[in-house]
């Protein structure tokens, strides 16, 4: 099988996440696309708004309905900070007969040479970075394979600053993350955003 990788903070997932996923898998062509909600990422610390379960729960929501979507807790339940490192690790363990692709944006590529262990993610999992028509290869020559995706002019910060304006996020995230967010009153106060 050929798996993605595509980690984050999701915090909220978008449909911008769905539709590069979508696109990755399509075109590499993946069996397999696992979402992985970082608990604690090292390049955003203290930056979460919504709890790791909060989070979660907002992933089961967006991609229960693709069969090739899936949900995948390793970090969340890992304690102290996520490193893909880690989590490649793990999930070579679990699927070692399975091709591996880390699927990243543009900016995190950049800094891959930051990154714990970066050589071995390389080593690991095919590194694609998914980058924007016309964006151009990333600035690391050693990311890996570009992946042009459709760029979609959505983010989770804009979400979360709607949200607390009280704007609507209909068509922003699925009908059920956005019935999840109110229910919870996610993002409402004005030092969440």
């Amino acid at each position: 099988m050929r798996i993605g990788i595509f980690g984050g903070s999701f915090d909220p997932i978008h449909i911008g996440h769905l539709i590069v996923a979508e696109a990755a898998a399509d075109r590499l062509p993946l069996d397999r696309v696992h979402f992985v909600p970082a608990s604690q990422q090292p390049h955003k610390l203290g930056e979460h708004r919504a709890s790791v379960e909060d989070r979660i729960a907002m992933l089961e929501l967006a991609v229960a309905h693709n069969p090739r979507f899936a949900l995948d807790r390793r970090e969340a339940d890992r304690a102290g900070t996520s490193y893909t490192v880690d989590t490649l690790r793990s999930l070579s363990a679990e699927f070692p007969e399975d091709e591996l692709f880390l699927l990243v944006g543009a900016d995190a590529a950049a800094r891959l040479s930051t990154w714990r262990e970066g050589d071995v993610v390389r080593q690991l999992a095919s590194v694609t970075v998914l980058s924007r028509p016309g964006a151009g290869p990333a600035s690391d020559s050693e990311t890996g394979h570009n992946l042009e995706v459709p760029a979609i002019g959505v983010s989770a910060t804009a979400i979360r600053e709607a949200v607390a304006r009280g704007d609507s996020i209909r068509y922003l995230v699925p009908a059920g993350v956005a019935a999840y967010i109110a229910a919870h009153e996610l993002y409402r106060t004005e030092g969440s955003c």
